[in-house]
């Protein structure tokens, strides 16, 4: 079984092209869980309108915002594979069947993506090749590559990864880097989704930089918890 953990708010102009892209891919047998962080724009009332039972949405009552919000989806999924997706994407055809072939033996896979805006105009080709993307824990110390709607991974790295400690920057550069130091990654080196970037997105990846003080309090956290984890789980080197 595969879990889609998505999580939204205020995102009713985008949801429905994503859900659709999504929806046409996953299994009968597969579910979306949707946190909700309190929208008031008609988001809930579109996600109902699908009138499938694979999409189940729940409501955020812990922290708000990204991190505390897909932390609520994907405590609620059931499925051995986890995709994250964002809610103002589009999954082109073949990513979920891509993904689920690199989980043969790998626990976490990351595709690229096409950098587009909100009218699916083509701002960078890859992702990969403007972010410079690899894999290793340093590097993706240095410049995170890990973002999350073109993660999926095996529920054992999500277990390693829960709870999320509670000052980390974003929840999916947290998982990233538990995947690097506990299993096996695969950076598959085709675009997989159209990765939109627009005015009010929840993170700026490829458009705003954090001050330097942010980006270094960041990482500095990063790294003490990644020690913390280290210390109690014991993982590969």
């Amino acid at each position: 079984m595969v879990s889609v953990c998505m999580a939204t708010y205020n995102g009713n102009k985008f949801i429905s092209i994503q859900l659709d892209s999504i929806l046409s891919q996953i299994n009968q047998s597969d579910e979306i869980i949707i946190s909700d962080d309190g929208s008031t724009d008609g988001t809930l009332d579109t996600i109902n309108n699908f009138k499938d039972e694979r999409i189940k949405v729940i409501n955020n009552v812990g922290k708000k915002g990204p991190v505390g919000n897909f932390e609520n989806a994907l405590k609620h999924c059931s499925g051995e594979i986890i995709f994250l997706a964002d809610q103002d994407d589009r999954w082109l055809p073949g990513k979920y069947q891509k993904h689920i072939n690199g989980h043969e033996d790998y626990d976490l896979v990351i595709s690229d993506a096409t950098v587009v805006d909100e009218n699916h105009q083509i701002i960078f080709s890859s992702f990969f090749k403007q972010r410079k993307s690899k894999k290793g824990l340093l590097n993706n110390l240095l410049t995170n590559s890990y973002i999350g709607c073109c993660m999926s991974f095996k529920r054992d790295i999500l277990n390693a990864s829960l709870p999320f400690p509670h000052s980390i920057h974003m929840h999916d550069w947290w998982i990233g880097l538990i995947a690097e130091l506990k299993g096996k990654v695969f950076f598959l080196n085709e675009p997989l989704m159209l990765y939109v970037r627009h005015s009010v997105n929840a993170s700026g990846t490829l458009v705003k930089r954090l001050p330097l003080k942010d980006q270094l309090i960041n990482r500095f956290d990063l790294i003490r918890n990644l020690i913390k984890f280290k210390i109690s789980n014991g993982t590969k080197q």
